[in-house]
C-alpha cells in the first residue's frame, strides 16, 4: 500500500507571504502541528508550524545556538509572549517556515511512510517527484483513522 492511500489530499496550505497571524489562526483552530507552505502553483517550499510559532515568542536568549543552558531565571508572562507575538504578526510566514521537513511521494510504501512519521513526531508532506507540487500530507490522525478502520 502506498502513502497516496492514507495521505489527505486536500490539506489547508499557506503561502510564504501570507501573514504569520493568518497561519496562526489555521494552526489553533484546528490544532494542526504544522501547515504546508507552496508557491502560486502549488510547488511545495517547506511548512510553517507550531515549533515556529514558539520560537518567535521566547526569548531570543533561549534560542540562541549557543545560548542560555539554563533559563529557569526568566520569568515571562502570557502578556509578555502574546507582546511578542503581536510584534511579528504581520510578518511573512517566510521568516519562519522550515524547509528541511522530510517528504515522500505518493508511490512511497506505507511502512516506510509510517515510519517517518514516527520519527519525525510531524505531519509529512507527500510532494509529486517529477512537479515539485503538494499532493498531500498525512498527519498522525490520517494514518490513525485509516489503521483502525481497516
Amino acid at each position: 500500500m502506498p502513502a497516496s492511500q492514507i495521505m489527505d489530499p486536500h490539506p489547508v496550505t499557506v503561502r510564504p507571504t501570507d501573514y504569520i497571524k493568518t497561519a496562526a489562526g489555521f494552526i489553533m483552530k484546528h490544532r494542526y502541528r504544522n501547515l504546508p507552505v507552496v508557491d502560486d502553483e502549488g510547488r511545495y517550499l517547506g511548512v510553517f508550524g507550531v515549533n515556529c510559532l514558539l520560537k518567535l515568542v521566547l526569548p531570543k536568549a533561549a534560542i540562541m545556538e549557543d545560548g542560555l543552558e539554563n533559563v529557569s531565571f526568566i520569568h515571562e508572562t502570557l502578556p509578555d509572549l502574546h507582546k511578542r507575538l503581536r510584534e511579528v504578526e504581520n510578518a511573512p510566514i517566510e521568516v519562519c517556515m522550515s524547509t528541511d521537513i522530510d517528504t515522500v511521494t505518493p508511490d512511497t510504501p506505507l511502512v516506510e511512510t509510517l515510519l517517518l512519521l514516527y520519527r519525525t513526531r510531524t505531519s509529512v508532506p507527500v510532494v509529486d517527484s517529477e512537479s515539485g507540487k503538494l499532493v498531500g500530507m498525512i498527519s498522525y490522525w490520517d494514518a490513525g483513522e485509516k489503521i483502525l478502520s481497516a
